[in-house]
C-alpha cells in the first residue's frame, strides 16, 4: 500500500459514494487508476466491504458506555451469542487483564443504558460486571487509514 491508496482510502471513508472521476481530479491520477486501485484493494481485503456511518447528529445524541465482564471459564460461548443479539452492544473484545469480555455500548437514552445492563446482568454465565460511562471522546481515529511509517 502506497501513499496513494492510503490517500485513496481516507477519501473512500470520508464519503465511499464519491464518483471515480472526482477521487481521481482528488488524487491527481487517471479514473481509470482510481477503478484499478480500488478493484485491488478489495480484491486483497484491504476493503473489506461499504457501510453507513452515523450522521453527528445522531452521533452527539449517543449515550456511550465501556463495560467490563467477568464470564464463568464454561458459559463463555453462550455469553457471546446472548450479547451476540443485542443491537446495541456495538463490540464485544476479549481482553486480558482484569475482565475477560470488554463491551462498547451505544444507547439512546441514559433508561435505555440502565435497562440494557440490567438484562446483560442477567445473562447466565456473566460473574461479574463494571461499566463506565463515556462523557467525550477527546480522540477518535476509528476511521484513520494507517500511516506509512
Amino acid at each position: 500500500m502506497d501513499d496513494t491508496d492510503r490517500h485513496l482510502l481516507s477519501l473512500l471513508q470520508a464519503n465511499a459514494r464519491e464518483p471515480a472521476a472526482e477521487l481521481a481530479r482528488k488524487l491527481k491520477v487517471a479514473r481509470t487508476t482510481v477503478v484499478a486501485r480500488i478493484a485491488r484493494l478489495e480484491r486483497v481485503g484491504v476493503i473489506g466491504g461499504y457501510g453507513v456511518r452515523l450522521g453527528q447528529q445522531l452521533e452527539q445524541a449517543a449515550v456511550r458506555a465501556y463495560c467490563g465482564l467477568s464470564v464463568a471459564p464454561k458459559s463463555a460461548t453462550a455469553v457471546i451469542q446472548a450479547l451476540e443479539r443485542l443491537p446495541e452492544v456495538e463490540e464485544l473484545s476479549a481482553v486480558s487483564g482484569q475482565y475477560d469480555y470488554m463491551l462498547a455500548l451505544r444507547c439512546e437514552t441514559n433508561e435505555q443504558l440502565d435497562a440494557l445492563l440490567d438484562r446483560i446482568g442477567l445473562i447466565e454465565g456473566i460473574q461479574h460486571t463494571h461499566t463506565s460511562v463515556v462523557l467525550s471522546r477527546k480522540v477518535d481515529r476509528r476511521s484513520a487509514v494507517p500511516s506509512s511509517g
